[in-house]
């Protein structure tokens, strides 16, 4: 028994500092998060300067924060794509929560729908909010009714951003009534990507009248209206109905969407673009710091 008292010291040992670097990631990664909160955007070797620690160890945490969502990786260095309010709708709950990842993929294809230099109008919801983390950091015009989305761009020297203003909905956030439909008469988008709450075999759907009211302005001020929505939205209806198929150019879904569904829209005039879940992870990883 004498023999083994090392080997258990030695164990403990290992897993006491294991257990420490753990912690110290951790700790490090906390305090680089809350960095690039406040600044908004920060290089990388601001990153490295003012953490005390190689590029590598910098690179490895930005992998890590880029997963959960909280931060957003381009040329020369990293946004802030994280929580930026209370609103209930854009907290990510549960990890393996697989309406997230759906979304996450939606937003990944959508964003191949934009090229750099365009014009885009994006409301309010859950969706269009991943969507604008793909956008960030890159040379844009937008225009958003939200303010969790217009938050993230807030920093973005590359992006000009226009805010609509109107009364706030407190619940999601976002702008809407006769100010904010008053100014939509007056801009012109080259793409607005919208949200909904339902999709059914008449059209598409959303719960709160003046929203939908403010909607429809956006898509009259479009060139194209792109709807991204996930596959559980579909055969669901809500309180008021944003507008018909045929005045729709593209829906992006990911690709759980029924069979009977994919069929029924290869009758129609929209578009239908799939995005696939298994893509996402290689994607995210192909960005370059």
């Amino acid at each position: 028994m004498r023999e083994q008292i090392p080997f258990l010291i030695d164990f403990d040992r290992f897993l006491m500092n294991s257990q420490t670097s753990a912690n110290t990631s951790m700790a490090r990664r906390a305090r680089m998060l809350e960095f690039i909160r406040q600044q908004g955007f920060v290089s990388i070797p601001e990153l490295r300067d003012s953490l005390d620690v190689s590029e590598s160890t910098i690179r490895r945490d930005l992998e890590s924060l880029e997963e959960s969502g909280e931060a957003r990786r381009t040329h020369g260095g990293v946004f802030y794509t994280g929580s930026v309010s209370g609103i209930r709708q854009f907290q990510r709950g549960n990890p393996n929560d697989g309406a997230w990842d759906k979304k996450r993929a939606i937003a990944l294809e959508a964003s191949k729908l934009v090229s750099d230099h365009d014009t885009v109008l994006l409301d309010g919801g859950s969706s269009t909010y991943e969507l604008a983390k793909q956008l960030v950091g890159r040379p844009l015009q937008i225009v958003t009714n939200s303010l969790p989305v217009a938050n993230l761009f807030s920093a973005s020297e590359s992006v000009d951003l226009v805010v609509l203003g109107g009364a706030i909905h407190n619940r999601t956030g976002v702008t809407h009534g006769p100010y904010t439909d008053q100014m939509l008469e007056t801009i012109n988008v080259q793409k607005a990507f919208l949200s909904v709450a339902g999709v059914n075999e008449r059209g598409f759907y959303n719960s709160n009248m003046l929203l939908v009211e403010t909607e429809r302005c956006m898509m009259r001020a479009a060139d194209r209206t792109i709807i991204v929505a996930d596959s559980t939205k579909f055969g669901r209806s809500s309180l008021a109905r944003m507008c018909e198929w045929e005045q729709v150019d593209t829906l992006v879904v990911d690709q759980d969407l029924s069979t009977q569904w994919r069929d029924r829209i290869a009758t129609l005039e929209t578009n239908l673009i799939l995005a696939r879940l298994d893509t996402q992870d290689d994607q995210l990883h192909t960005l370059t710091s």
